[in-house]
């Protein structure tokens, strides 16, 4: 008998003057509140910070930029069916900032055809541009990558 007081004094109602359950559903609905907040702040975080990485700089500085050029237009010619007669020769592009990336090689066609790579970088929209010229006609133009780069990315 005891046993069915307490099974039935578990699943009763309080009375209409209780207020011990009010309270504990205010803090349990506080409890959730916060807790559902702080869960929101992280996920916004989180999704800022993938957002805001996303499509910056290929090569953050004047120098890395410089030394992948090379390797990266000739991936892209040779994908592209064009060889060339010798490795191109890269320098910087006057005019450069930190902020402002600027590079331009110069090459030879296996068919003595003349290369140009442009190669860019802003710090400010976080992108990279990439242009090709073979014998003056765009083959690539504007590419936010070349070669290697775009298949290791997706792009």
């Amino acid at each position: 008998m005891v046993r069915e007081n307490l099974g039935a004094a578990r699943h009763a109602r309080p009375p209409p003057g209780d207020v011990t359950a009010v309270k504990i559903t205010r803090v349990r609905a506080l409890v959730v509140g916060i807790a559902a907040l702080a869960v929101a702040g992280v996920v916004t975080g989180v999704v800022y910070l993938v957002l805001a990485g996303r499509g910056g700089p290929r090569y953050g500085s004047q120098d890395e930029l410089r030394r992948a050029l090379p390797r990266t237009a000739a991936d892209e010619l040779r994908a592209r069916g064009v060889t060339l007669h010798g490795a191109l020769r890269c320098r910087d592009i006057p005019g450069w900032t930190e902020e402002r990336l600027r590079v331009g090689c110069e090459g030879v066609t296996g068919d003595r055809r003349a290369v140009q790579v442009i190669g860019t970088g802003d710090d400010h929209t976080r992108q990279n541009y990439f242009t090709i010229l073979v014998d003056g006609r765009p083959l690539v133009q504007n590419s936010s990558c070349l070669g290697e780069d775009c298949r290791a990315t997706g792009g």
